[in-house]
C-alpha cells in the first residue's frame, strides 16, 4: 500500500492521508532509525559532526516530517480515527525518544565530539548544538541506572499520554455543548457578525433559528454584548467548568485526576534527576535561571499592577451602579459592563472596528509590512494540497528572489479543531546533501467565520492575534541557521521564544502601519483619524486589571511546579485560592474550574514556563521602543532585527542575542509605558 506519510521529499499530501496510514509510517520510520543509529555507533570511535551529526538529523528530520502533518490534522480536523491512531502512537513515540536520551553509547559520541582538538572550528550553531544535546542527555535520565531508568521511561511514556487526553476532554467538552434558540428573542445586543454566525451553525445542523456554542468568537460574542444577563450566566458556567466535575457535562470529561497524576510525575521525574521540584529542572533551558528570579519577577510586576487594577474594579462598580443602579457585578456580568464602559468612555467598542479589518486585507497588510521591515515578499500559492477549504498557503522570498519559506494558513473556527491559536512546523530549516530545506509553518487560529456573505472581518484584537502568530512563524522561517537543533524557534530559550510574536503586535498600534490594511470592507474608507484616536486612547482599557490575570495564570503555574509535595498531593484548587489572595481583584465562584481547561500547561510546553509570556513582553516592548525611537519602518533598524534576532534562532543565547540587536540589556521601562502602568 502506498503511503503518503512516507512520501517526505514533498510537502504533505494531506488530502491522501488517512488514519490507517498513521501506525504502519511511524513504526516503519522508528525501526529503521533504531537500526541505523545502531550502525552509526559501530561503524567507528573516531566521531565528528559528518559522520554522526548530520546522518542523525536526517534521521530524525525524516520521523518529524511524517509525524508532522498526523500531528497537526489531530489538532485541526479532529476524528475518532484519527484520534485512535494518533495515540496509538504517542507511547512508541515517547519510547524512542526516551531511549535516544538514555542511550550512553550516543552520549558518549557527543561527549568525544566536544572534547575533539578541533571542537572550536565547528561553526557557533553547531557548538551549541552538541552543548545543548549533552544538557538534554542529562535532563533525560542518561546517568540513571535500573530501576530509576526504567522509571523515568515509564513517567514520559504516561506523561506523553496524560497530554493527549488532556487535550481531548477539553476538545469533546468544548464542542458537546450547544445552545439552540428557535429565533432571536433571546439575544438582543449581539451584533449582527455573531448574528450571522449562530444562523449559519443552526442552519449546518439543519435546525431553525441560531446556535450558539462555546467556540470563542461565539462565546465571547454573548459574554460582551448578551444583554440578557441569564444567557451570559449560562454560558459563563458551561464555559469556564469545561472537563470538570462541574457544570452541564459534569463528570463527563473531568481533567482533575489527569492533572493530578502530571503534577505528581513531573515532581517524580524531576526528583529522579537530582532537582527539588520540576521548577528547578524546567529552569535549566531557560533565561530565568532561577526560582527566585521568576518569583521576584511577577511580584514586582503584581506590585505595580495590583493598586491600578482595583482602581480600575471600582470605577467599573461605580459606574454600573452609577448608569444601571447594579450594586453588584457577578462574574458573568463584568465584560458585559466593561464593554459598555469601555464605549461610554472611548466611544468605540470591538464591533465598531470589524468593517475596517476584512482578513484578505489585513493579510495584505502583514505582508506588506514584513516586506517594509525586513526586505520579504510574500504570495500566494494555489497549487498546494490542504487538509480544508479555508486553508491557505505562502511563499515568502527575499529582495533577490530566494525562497525563504513557506506556510499554511488555518484562521477560522469550526468543529473538530482545537480552541486557541499557534504556530507549528511542517519543515525546519536544514542543510542536506540535496540542498537545503526551506522551512514550512502552520499558522492556525480560531477567528470569526465569514458569514451573510462578506468577508471574514476580524477584531482589532483579532488582528493582534494574526499578528502575534505570524511573529512567530516568522521566527521559524526566516532564520539563517542551517543546523536544525538551533534553527528558527528550536534551541531559543523558552522565555524569550515570545519575543518575536509579541514584537509584531506593535504594527497593530501604529497609524502609518494601520494604514496598509484598515479600510472598510465595503467602501474603501480608511480607518477614520476619530475612531483610530479613539482605538489608541483605549488600548489601555482595564490593562491593569488583564496584567493581574496573567499574573494569577503565571503564579498558579509555578506555584504547582515548585511547590509541589508529594506528601499532600497538587492541591490544585488551595493552590489557586492563595494565588488569588495574593494577585486577584475578582474572584469566580466556587464551582470555577479554569486549572481544568489550562492547556497551555497540562498539555503543552508551558508548564512551569507560562510567566514566558510576561518575561518575553518585557524584551518584546523594549524592543520596539528602539523602532519608536528611529522610525516604525526605519530599514536599518529592521535589518537589525532580522539579523540580530529573527535570523539566529537558537545559535546563541537569548540573552546575548537581544543585547546584540538594542546595544544593552533589556530594561522593563517600556513594557510598563505600554501598558500604561509607569509612574
Amino acid at each position: 500500500m502506498s503511503n503518503p506519510l512516507l512520501e517526505t521529499d514533498a510537502l504533505p499530501r494531506f488530502s491522501a492521508i488517512k488514519p490507517e496510514h498513521v501506525g504502519p509510517a511511524i513504526r516503519q520510520l522508528i525501526d529503521d532509525n533504531r537500526n541505523q543509529i545502531e550502525q552509526l555507533l559501530a561503524d567507528t570511535n573516531d566521531y565528528h559532526w559528518d559522520n554522526l551529526i548530520a546522518p542523525l538529523d536526517d534521521l530524525n528530520d525524516r520521523l518529524q516530517r511524517a509525524w508532522s502533518p498526523v500531528r497537526h490534522l489531530n489538532a485541526v480536523c479532529n476524528s475518532p480515527e484519527l484520534r485512535e491512531a494518533y495515540n496509538a502512537c504517542l507511547p512508541l513515540l515517547s519510547e524512542y525518544t526516551t531511549e535516544l536520551g538514555q542511550n550512553e553509547a550516543l552520549y558518549r559520541a557527543y561527549e568525544r565530539i566536544r572534547n575533539r582538538d578541533d571542537f572550536s572550528s565547528l561553526s557557533q550553531a553547531q557548538q551549541k548544538t552538541i552543548d545543548d544535546a549533552l544538557r538534554d542527555f542529562r535532563l533525560s535520565g542518561v546517568a540513571l541506572e535500573g530501576e530509576a531508568r526504567q522509571r523515568f521511561a515509564e513517567i514520559e511514556r504516561r506523561l506523553t499520554e496524560l497530554g493527549a487526553r488532556f487535550q481531548e476532554n477539553l476538545l469533546d467538552a468544548t464542542h458537546a455543548w450547544r445552545k439552540h434558540l428557535p429565533d432571536d428573542s433571546g439575544l438582543a445586543g449581539l451584533p449582527e457578525s455573531a448574528l450571522s454566525v449562530a444562523r449559519e451553525t443552526a442552519e449546518r445542523e439543519g435546525k431553525t433559528g441560531y446556535v450558539l456554542t462555546l467556540d470563542f468568537p461565539s462565546w465571547f460574542a454573548v459574554m460582551a454584548y448578551a444583554d440578557d444577563s441569564a444567557l451570559r450566566a449560562e454560558l459563563y458556567e458551561a464555559w469556564s467548568t469545561r472537563a470538570s466535575d462541574q457544570g452541564p457535562h459534569a463528570g463527563q470529561w473531568d481533567n482533575r485526576e489527569i492533572m493530578e497524576e502530571i503534577l505528581a510525575l513531573r515532581h517524580e521525574k524531576a526528583t529522579l534527576l537530582g532537582y527539588p521540584n520540576y521548577a528547578e529542572m524546567a529552569l535549566e533551558t531557560r533565561m530565568a535561571g532561577s526560582v527566585d528570579a521568576v518569583y521576584d519577577f511577577l511580584h514586582d510586576l503584581s506590585a505595580r499592577a495590583l493598586p491600578r487594577a482595583r482602581e480600575e474594579l471600582d470605577t467599573l462598580r461605580a459606574w454600573a451602579r452609577e448608569q444601571y443602579g447594579v450594586d453588584t457585578l457577578e462574574p458573568w456580568d463584568i465584560t458585559w459592563y466593561s464593554e459598555k464602559l469601555r464605549q461610554d468612555r472611548y466611544r468605540i467598542s470591538a464591533e465598531d472596528l470589524r468593517p475596517w479589518f476584512p482578513e484578505p486585507q489585513v493579510m495584505q497588510g502583514l505582508f506588506e509590512i514584513v516586506e517594509r521591515l525586513y526586505g520579504m515578499h510574500i504570495e500566494a500559492n494555489d497549487k498546494v494540497d490542504t487538509w480544508h477549504p479555508d486553508v491557505r498557503f505562502y511563499e515568502i522570498r527575499d529582495s533577490e528572489g530566494t525562497l525563504r519559506g513557506q506556510f499554511y494558513t488555518d484562521l477560522y473556527a469550526r468543529a473538530g479543531k482545537q480552541g486557541g491559536a499557534w504556530m507549528d512546523e511542517c519543515r525546519v530549516r536544514r542543510l542536506t546533501p540535496r540542498g537545503l530545506q526551506v522551512p514550512v509553518a502552520y499558522l492556525t487560529c480560531n477567528f470569526t467565520p465569514a458569514a451573510g456573505g462578506r468577508p471574514g472581518l476580524l477584531t482589532h484584537d483579532e488582528v493582534t492575534t494574526l499578528f502575534h502568530e505570524f511573529g512567530h512563524g516568522l521566527h521559524h522561517m526566516l532564520t539563517q541557521i542551517d543546523v536544525p537543533a538551533v534553527s528558527g524557534i528550536n534551541g531559543v530559550a523558552w522565555d524569550a521564544v515570545e519575543l518575536p510574536s509579541q514584537f509584531m503586535e506593535n504594527w497593530c498600534w501604529e497609524r502609518e502601519s494601520l494604514d496598509l490594511f484598515a479600510a472598510h470592507y465595503e467602501t474603501g474608507e480608511k480607518l477614520p483619524e476619530a475612531l483610530y484616536t479613539r482605538l489608541r486612547e483605549a488600548r489601555n482599557f482595564q490593562s491593569a486589571m488583564q496584567m493581574v490575570r496573567q499574573i494569577e495564570f503565571s503564579l498558579f503555574d509555578f506555584r504547582l511546579h515548585a511547590e509541589y509535595d508529594p506528601d499532600r498531593g497538587a492541591r490544585i484548587y488551595d493552590t489557586l485560592e492563595a494565588v488569588r489572595d495574593q494577585t486577584s481583584v475578582l474572584r469566580p465562584p466556587e464551582w470555577h474550574r479554569f486549572p481544568n481547561s489550562f492547556a497551555h500547561i497540562f498539555a503543552g510546553g508551558y508548564a512551569a514556563g507560562y510567566y514566558s509570556y510576561k518575561w518575553a513582553e518585557v524584551l518584546s516592548a523594549d524592543a520596539f521602543a528602539r523602532f519608536e525611537e528611529e522610525g516604525i519602518f526605519n530599514p536599518d533598524t529592521g535589518r537589525d532585527f532580522l539579523h540580530n534576532i529573527l535570523e539566529q534562532g537558537g545559535s546563541r543565547d537569548a540573552l546575548a542575542l537581544f543585547t546584540a540587536f538594542r546595544g544593552r540589556p533589556p530594561e522593563i521601562d517600556a513594557l510598563l509605558r505600554h501598558t500604561g502602568l509607569a509612574a
